[in-house]
């Protein structure tokens, strides 16, 4: 299967060389899954040609906001429309978690609470409970009619959404390792509230390790054609 990536945004000057960019996270996240990737630079205005394009599609993360006027986030909206009217899987992780929202027909916005950075543990229901690693400060805070939510924090009401049974986005990050997130936040501490910062490397190093593996496993299911449920 080809999986095309929608690459919205870059990995920082200074860390690409050590990590890889974006589009580079997500091939290693998924890699021995028989998938093929092709990338689209997105936000150098560089789209497909429409959903057939692949057979499942995945929008990264980005330092731009959603609701933010660059001239590729309409036509990107364009896209995902016609990516689920095709019922073509398709993952949104953070930005791309916000974008499909937007475009669906929801509200995003910088939250007034702030930042949420670091090992986060996601109420996935019935108790339950997933750690994942935040970078955001945006967020969906009204969803799309019909779009279900599956995760969430007392911080971040909507952390993950199902649409249907073919597509899924999460506001954070199972692509990033704790090495990177590390890495991200002592790069970008001029960003970010100095108390902000130490908790979040707190949390990297208090553990537990975040739930990789198994959103790894619910990402190639969905990209892969399984339903979700």
């Amino acid at each position: 299967m080809k999986i095309g990536i929608l690459q919205t945004g870059r990995a920082p000057d200074e860390l690409r060389a050590e990590f890889g960019d974006y589009d580079a996270f997500f091939r290693r996240l998924l890699a021995g899954r028989g998938f093929t990737f092709e990338t689209w630079a997105v936000l150098d205005s560089v789209l497909p040609p429409g959903p057939a394009a692949a057979d499942g599609w995945i929008i990264t993360g980005s330092r731009f906001g959603v609701y933010e006027d660059h001239p590729w986030i309409a036509p990107l909206e364009d896209l995902v429309r016609a990516i689920v009217a095709a019922r073509v899987p398709l993952v949104g992780i953070c930005f791309g978690h916000q974008l499909v929202a937007q475009a669906l027909g929801g509200k995003v916005e910088r939250f007034a609470g702030g930042w949420s950075v670091g090992a986060v543990d996601y109420d996935t229901g019935a108790g339950a409970q997933d750690r994942l690693l935040a970078w955001h400060r945006d967020q969906v805070v009204t969803p799309p009619e019909g779009a279900r939510t599956i995760a969430a924090t007392p911080f971040c009401r909507h952390a993950a959404l199902a649409y249907g049974d073919h597509v899924l986005t999460l506001q954070p990050h199972p692509e990033f390792t704790p090495e990177f997130l590390r890495a991200l936040i002592e790069a970008r501490r001029d960003l970010l509230p100095p108390e902000v910062a130490q908790a979040a490397l707190d949390s990297l190093a208090a553990g537990p390790a975040p739930d990789t593996a198994h959103h790894a496993a619910m990402i190639a299911d969905v990209l892969g054609g399984s339903a979700l449920t």
